[in-house]
């Protein structure tokens, strides 16, 4: 990409697309602060590309056309480039990195190299609280991309009900609830966000969630979801020690639907999968609920990160929990908290075994996480103090060992790291490559990333996605294969979910809105970053400008802070774009 100067700042003005490219219409008199010449627009309708020029002032989109004969302070030659509204993650769990004391990390570089320019925070049912205390942080401290915020489900459920949560509320309780949200409303969120798979949104009701959903609904707000479950039953259910009769992932999303549909509220299922060879192909049933609730009115929606791997695949534990001496219920249910050096996980589990009654126990268990993680073939491990079984799968090393995969789970454990559970670090791809084509097809599906802000220091356990997304999204599934049009990938990640947030200045390449912009190469552009070598750059994104400034210019992340903490319209303003 060719250019004279660096980047400073942008600006827009709707004209209809025929007079524009004619050059009937005439550049504002005064220059511009940024020129992007020469490229292709693809404006994040879904329309195809136009040769357009691209004039920016003072932080928005002032001018679409030929600007040939315009004047401006810093011009780009972007000629044979795509220039694309900047991505918009409906589901980031960036509001620790924008919090922190170092500006290294509220700059996002993870997330801004892949052209995300806004993030919607604090998903699954988290987030500090109160949201005016974070706002203000943000706003203080200077941010990279812009932030919406988001109040936490299981924030306000905790704060009602501070230590006796493992149960239904009462309606004083949910009342409570109802105040916080409110409150939550009022300091600038743009909607709350659940997480029911995880404590403490795993025993609240779905008449509890009705009622704040309510409040959401009454400022035309949304209810973002993690849903009870992405498989035949919720990602902490072992067979040995949960009842029968849990809900499915068609259950989760029947509930969602019917919060949508009983409170006229805008709902989202958050990253949406099906997780667990013995479920795949269940996108199909999934998907049709989803149409037919859809044709019936209901503002129903999905986001959905390109990966075959979920974020609890990179920890995967194949012996339970409760046979090795580890809280079940620590953090997100089933991950112990940090190493526990004063007794041994393999020394538990030897006793458990050494009891018939526990061993049959653990040998189901065991099983039905294999099977939910994608079956022995697609479950790999990343450490183990043996090097030698790094990269292979548990099917290979249990024909190996000449054992079943039951026994090398066991295997694994006894002869693995002492202070780990499970005594290896392994991944599951849990995620049938053919169910993230069915999501992504849907025009209902929004791309996110379920990522944070991670630096090259925070070491490898880190998912491909934090670096990768929206890159390989427009690589390996429109471009290459061909599963969307790269205009429909690039929908999905801008204008879309505008729509669904009722964000009404970004995800348009449109005069008079706000000059979030991505230039990427669509020769080049990639994900590179790898499930053993995350911190990786994507390759391709050339420019990302965030209110009219540069977070990367020549494929470098500048580290620059010009985001903003953006805030929902006033009930009366609120609507679709």
């Amino acid at each position: 990409m060719k250019r004279r100067s660096i980047i400073l700042a942008v600006t827009l003005r709707t004209a209809p697309w025929a007079l524009l490219l004619a050059g009937l219409l005439p550049a504002r008199g005064q220059p511009f602060d940024l020129i992007l010449r020469g490229g292709r627009v693809i404006d994040g309708t879904g329309n195809p590309a136009a040769r357009v020029d691209v004039g920016i002032r003072e932080g928005k989109i002032a001018a679409l056309g030929g600007l040939t004969a315009a004047t401006a302070l810093h011009v780009f030659d972007v000629t044979g480039k795509i220039v694309c509204p900047g991505f918009i993650d409906l589901h980031s769990h960036a509001e620790g990195g924008l919090g922190s004391s170092d500006p290294r990390r509220r700059a996002a570089p993870n997330l801004v190299s892949q052209g995300i320019t806004s993030v919607c925070v604090n998903p699954d049912g988290g987030g500090p609280w109160p949201i005016g205390a974070q706002r203000r942080n943000f706003e203080e401290r200077r941010i990279g991309p812009n932030a919406l915020l988001m109040v936490g489900h299981g924030t306000v459920r905790r704060l009602a009900m501070p230590t006796d949560f493992k149960r239904a509320a009462t309606p004083a309780e949910v009342t409570r609830m109802r105040e916080l949200v409110r409150l939550g409303l009022q300091e600038g969120a743009w909607g709350m966000s659940g997480g029911l798979e995880y404590v403490p949104g795993i025993w609240s009701t779905t008449e509890e969630l009705v009622e704040l959903v309510r409040e959401i609904a009454a400022v035309g707000g949304a209810y973002i979801v993690h849903q009870r479950s992405e498989s035949t039953d919720p990602r902490w259910y072992r067979p040995s020690v949960d009842p029968a009769g849990m809900p499915t992932l068609l259950d989760a999303v029947r509930e969602t639907i019917h919060i949508g549909e009983t409170t006229g509220a805008t709902v989202v299922w958050s990253h949406a999968k099906v997780m667990g060879a013995h479920y795949w192909g269940a996108s199909t049933a999934a998907i049709r609920l989803i149409a037919e609730a859809r044709a019936r009115g209901v503002d129903v929606w999905a986001d959905q990160y390109p990966y075959n791997s979920t974020g609890g695949d990179g920890a995967v534990v194949l012996v339970p929990a409760w046979a090795i001496g580890d809280d079940p219920f620590s953090s997100a249910r089933g991950r112990a908290a940090g190493p526990k050096l004063e007794f041994s996980y393999a020394e538990n589990l030897r006793k458990a075994m050494a009891d018939p009654a526990q061993a049959e126990k653990i040998r189901r268990d065991v099983h039905h996480e294999i099977a939910r993680r994608g079956g022995p073939e697609n479950i790999v491990v990343f450490d183990y103090p043996d090097r030698s079984y790094l990269g292979r799968n548990l099917a290979e090393l249990a024909k190996q060992e000449k054992i079943g995969p039951f026994e090398m789970a066991l295997e694994l454990q006894y002869r693995g790291f002492r202070d780990r559970p499970g005594g290896s670090r392994l991944r599951g791809f849990s995620v049938w490559e053919d169910d993230v084509d069915a999501f992504m097809r849907q025009p209902w599906t929004a791309t996110s990333t379920d990522a944070g802000v991670v630096l090259p220091e925070d070491g490898p356990d880190v998912h491909a996605r934090y670096y990768g997304s929206y890159p390989r999204k427009l690589r390996h599934h429109a471009l290459d294969r061909r599963v969307v049009a790269i205009e429909e990938a690039i929908r999905a990640s801008t204008s879309l979910p505008a729509q669904i947030l009722g964000l009404r200045d970004r995800g348009l390449v449109r005069e008079g809105l706000a000059a979030d912009l991505v230039v990427f190469d669509p020769a080049t552009v990639r994900d590179r970053a790898t499930f053993t070598e995350p911190h990786q750059l994507a390759a391709g994104i050339e420019l990302v400008l965030v209110n009219g400034q540069a977070v990367v210019e020549n494929s470098r992340v500048t580290g620059t802070l010009p985001g903003r903490v953006l805030l929902p319209p006033r009930r009366s303003e609120r609507g679709r774009p």
